[in-house]
């Protein structure tokens, strides 16, 4: 049988952007309710449900499936951080877990259940009927994909396509040190072997909750005080994919100076390890957000007050200028990865 182009093989991890777009073109997208719906770089939908007259519901939808270990916890605080780039504050957690036949066992079970419930109550969120939970053969690993609700004040919602042509961009929080956890987790044994000192290994899987990978705070603090345009977090894809998502979003440009980026020296040294891209590798922790400059000093103080690091790492262009990238103010081609950096650590 002759193989036809469509049917190559995809790689593993997120749709190619050109292709979501055309398939997301195919589906029922609009009602008049909807004022935030499908597109790429953005994670939630916004909802004007008739309730309060000035709340706005917001929802998502994310699958937890690079991390094994503290599964619970991350599936939580992505479905958080995704709301709070909209300003909206979640309130509603409904998971549904995915758990493999033949290895699942009640240990197992009762450790996800506390770890969705301790993540739950940090943020003060309330589990809500409507998940599901059920051991199947058609998963070879626990897969935790839960939808979470919560609302925005009108006057305080914001999307991923607000960035406009002169704002400045901002980095707040160490990157990558969601994938600086994964990567000591799951292959600390390997790093062992190789020489690597556990307190290090301890020390970035813990990264997880110390600096954390929740950017709640940030995100509610800059949309409260109505000082950003767009904000994104950057999670499958990394650092990179996170200011292309927010570029394509917005039909805008960037000039991105990549010797501004926030990067932990311990999760770049982890990352390099296994030949990894820290640009290009999964970043919860990290919010990246636009701003107007004459917004963004005092913006900046806001953030560095509740002690978050923080840095201007770029411009907002006109799109026909494209996304561009510099080192040591040269400039360089922007990096793009096709699927997540973190995918060749099981390869």
């Amino acid at each position: 049988m002759t193989r036809l182009p469509n049917a190559q093989p995809l790689l593993a991890g997120k749709l190619p952007p050109a292709l979501l777009t055309r398939l997301l073109q195919q589906l029922p997208t609009q009602h008049p309710q909807l004022l935030l719906g499908p597109a790429v770089g953005e994670d939630a939908a916004v909802i004007d449900w008739g309730g309060a007259a000035d709340q706005l519901l917001v929802a998502k939808s994310d699958p937890i499936t690079f991390a094994t270990d503290a599964i619970g916890y991350y599936a939580v605080n992505v479905c958080a951080n995704d709301l709070a780039v909209t300003g909206a504050r979640p309130l509603f957690y409904l998971p549904t877990i995915l758990l493999p036949a033949g290895q699942t066992d009640v240990t197992l079970v009762e450790r996800i259940f506390q770890q969705i419930g301790d993540a739950c109550r940090q943020l003060d969120i309330v589990v809500v009927a409507g998940g599901h939970s059920e051991i199947t053969p058609t998963v070879n690993q626990t897969v935790v994909a839960g939808t979470m609700l919560g609302s925005v004040p009108r006057s305080q919602m914001l999307a991923g396509r607000g960035a406009q042509v002169g704002d400045v961009v901002l980095m707040v929080g160490w990157a990558p040190v969601e994938a600086a956890s994964i990567i000591a987790r799951e292959m600390r044994q390997v790093l062992l072997a190789r020489g690597w000192h556990s307190a290090e290994l301890d020390q970035a899987a813990n990264y997880l909750y110390d600096p954390g990978i929740s950017v709640l705070q940030p995100a509610l603090l800059a949309a409260s005080h109505r000082l950003v345009t767009a904000m994104h977090d950057p999670t499958e894809g990394g650092i990179a994919t996170g200011l292309y998502e927010l570029a394509v979003a917005a039909k805008v440009g960037l000039a991105i100076d990549l010797d501004a980026l926030l990067l932990s020296d311990l999760a770049v040294r982890l990352c390099a390890a296994f030949h990894l891209d820290p640009l290009g590798i999964i970043a919860s922790g990290t919010l990246l957000a636009t701003a107007p400059a004459q917004k963004a000093d005092a913006l900046l103080a806001l953030w560095r007050a509740q002690g978050w690091p923080v840095a201007q790492v770029g411009r907002v262009l006109a799109q026909q200028q494209g996304i561009t990238a510099y080192r040591n103010r040269q400039p360089v081609d922007f990096p793009q990865f096709a699927t997540d950096e973190i995918t060749k650590l099981w390869q």
